[in-house]
Order: C-alpha cells, then sequence, then structure tokens
C-alpha cells in the first residue's frame, strides 16, 4: 500500500507541475468553432479542485497568502521543551496522551515523515486550529485552503476519508463551520491511533529517545 500510495503521490504531482508549466496544449485557448471548456458556466461551489473550475484557476492574492501561512504556520515543528524520560514512557500508554504532549507530537510526526504520511499530522493540526476560530469569512478561507490541501484528489498531501465522510465535507463546504471537518479529523486520528502508533512505539527512534533519556536521568 506504501508503494502505491507514493506512486500515485508521484504522479498527481507531475499533473500540478505540468499545468503549472502551461501543460495543456496551445491549440486549446480561442480555437475558432469550439466552446471554452473554461467558461463562465464553471461551476462556483467546485471543492473537487477539477482542473476546469474557474474558483481553482482565478484565486486572488489573499487565497494565496492565506494557504501560504496555514502551510508554513504547520512547516515546523512545534516549539515545546525537552521532554523527560517519564514523559515519553507516559506515550506508550495511550495515543492519547502520545497527542496531548507537544514533544509526542513532533516525534511521532517525524517518524510519520519516515513513512510518508506526514500529511495526517498535518491535517489533525490544522483542524486543531481551524475549529478555535469565530470568525465567519476567515472559517469559509481557511476551509477552503485545508480542502485544497488535505481533501482535494490532486493534492499531494491528500489524507484517507472514506466516501461517506467526503461527501459530508463537500455539503458542508457549501456554508463552512468550524466543525465542517470534525469527522475527517476523528477518521485521521483513529487511522493514526490504529496504525502508524504501534509502528511508532516499536521503531528504533522511540526506542532509541526512551533509552537516552533514561540514561540522562540515571546519571542525574
Amino acid at each position: 500500500m506504501g508503494s502505491e500510495r507514493m506512486e500515485m503521490r508521484k504522479r498527481q504531482m507531475s499533473v500540478q507541475q505540468e499545468s503549472a508549466a502551461g501543460g495543456t496544449a496551445p491549440a486549446q485557448q480561442d480555437q475558432p468553432g469550439q466552446a471554452n471548456p473554461r467558461g463562465s458556466n464553471a461551476c462556483c461551489f467546485c471543492w473537487c479542485c477539477c482542473c476546469s473550475c474557474s474558483w481553482n484557476e482565478d484565486r486572488d492574492e489573499r487565497n494565496r497568502k492565506a494557504s501560504y501561512d496555514v502551510r508554513e504556520g504547520t512547516a515546523d515543528c512545534e516549539d515545546c521543551p525537552k521532554p523527560t524520560a517519564e514523559e515519553v514512557r507516559a506515550w506508550g500508554q495511550s495515543f492519547d496522551k502520545l497527542m496531548c504532549c507537544p514533544a509526542g507530537r513532533n516525534s511521532f510526526r517525524q517518524f510519520l515523515r519516515t513513512e510518508f504520511s506526514e500529511e495526517n499530522m498535518l491535517f489533525w493540526l490544522a483542524c486543531e486550529e481551524f475549529c478555535k476560530e469565530t470568525n465567519k469569512s476567515v472559517i469559509e478561507e481557511k476551509a477552503r485552503v485545508i480542502y485544497e490541501d488535505y481533501i482535494s484528489i490532486l493534492s499531494p498531501k491528500e489524507v484517507s476519508l472514506d466516501s461517506r465522510v467526503r461527501e459530508s465535507i463537500n455539503r458542508n463546504m457549501l456554508e463552512p463551520t468550524s466543525h465542517t471537518f470534525d469527522d475527517a479529523q476523528l477518521q485521521i486520528y483513529t487511522l493514526m491511533q490504529r496504525d502508524s502508533y504501534p509502528r511508532f512505539m516499536n521503531s528504533p527512534a522511540y526506542k532509541n529517545l526512551l533509552n537516552a533519556l533514561s540514561e540522562q536521568s540515571s546519571e542525574t
């Protein structure tokens, strides 16, 4: 499954790069006798980010800046103090304890990066910030950014959601609220808990960190 996911991402990124470089043939532009497939009839609420959607082509500077801010805000790991040996041991007691600790989220996120599934943590963190928002216009703007970054099938950071949750999000995106991604966030949280968390607990990264902190603690 991991190799298939990586290949799918490569194909998605290739499509995006070709589109950004003007990959469509010039002959498709304003050919006489042919209707413009990207005319004014393009859907206003096309949240699938399809190539023919005029909203996807004509993003204004404000939306680009919002996307930049959200991505940059989660680009680096969270600022937090170095964990103690006791805290690291507690991560092994439950996934909730790991996710409640900033240092735990950082370590787990670095592990997810090695498994090419860091987008799960990025999406969860984005939802955590999103659900705190109260300004309606900001909610609508950030909802579009989150959708484009993590829900769109064209995004290289698309998270794995079932059809029921996707359909619910598509409906909610017509009038997004701070709870638009609640079901999706829970589904990704559960996915990380069942799939990635056990492997992290058995990984050299976790064991080495625990051993190093335990040795430092015994020396002091």
